[in-house]
């Protein structure tokens, strides 16, 4: 069974551009084009030792702030885009 995911990327536009007319002309869809071309990526990897994840550093703060909803993701990037108020 296959399990797809549902993610948000931020391409550059002239690359999008080139991704639909790639797409267009193969009759796929976008997704499929994405999937190929990560797929080939991925399997000309050279294989690694195995990385240990780095330690993840953290900072006093206030906690998870009212109204936020880390299940959202395009409203945490317009929140994390949106400019600080050093108040």
């Amino acid at each position: 069974m296959l399990h797809c995911m549902r993610t948000t990327v931020r391409l550059d536009e002239e690359l999008m551009a080139e991704v639909k007319r790639l797409a267009a002309s193969r009759r796929m869809t976008l997704t499929a084009v994405l999937d190929e071309a990560l797929r080939e990526m991925l399997a000309r990897r050279t294989p690694q030792e195995p990385v240990e994840p780095p330690e993840l550093p953290t900072f006093a703060g206030r906690g998870l702030q009212p109204g936020v909803d880390l299940d959202d993701t395009a409203a945490l990037l317009e929140l994390m885009e949106r400019p600080h108020d050093p108040a």
